[in-house]
């Protein structure tokens, strides 16, 4: 059974933070490179975060420093935690293996006041 849920997402303050979470199951997780990925409105979905079955990872520019993404292989869970979040990071957040493969879960909003 393909799965991906995503949790966490909020409400927050400019300057915040949040952890996001996502449940994935392990066709598709396990030994693949597994991504966070979001959309704004009006935008394109864009890959954000991105890390190997081995815990390395990279970012898009304009979350480096400020986003950590982390997974648990015997869980098949994927994190990002998100910090000095600002209102340009508000989308709608997926996660999803890179290259991402056609089923996508429902996401997780995540809305940043200013």
């Amino acid at each position: 059974q393909v799965q991906l849920v995503e949790s966490g997402g909020g409400l927050v303050e400019a300057g915040g933070s949040l952890t996001l979470s996502c449940a994935a199951s392990g066709s598709i997780f396990s030994r693949n490179v597994m991504g966070w990925y979001r959309q704004a409105p009006g935008k394109r979905r864009e890959l954000v975060a991105r890390i190997t079955s081995g815990g390395n990872s990279n970012y898009a520019d304009s979350v480096n420093g400020r986003f950590i993404i982390s997974r648990d292989n015997a869980k098949n869970m994927l994190f990002l935690q998100m910090s000095s979040l600002k209102p340009e990071d508000t989308a709608v957040y997926y996660c999803n293996q890179v290259p991402s493969i056609v089923y996508w879960g429902q996401g997780t909003q995540v809305t940043v006041s200013s």
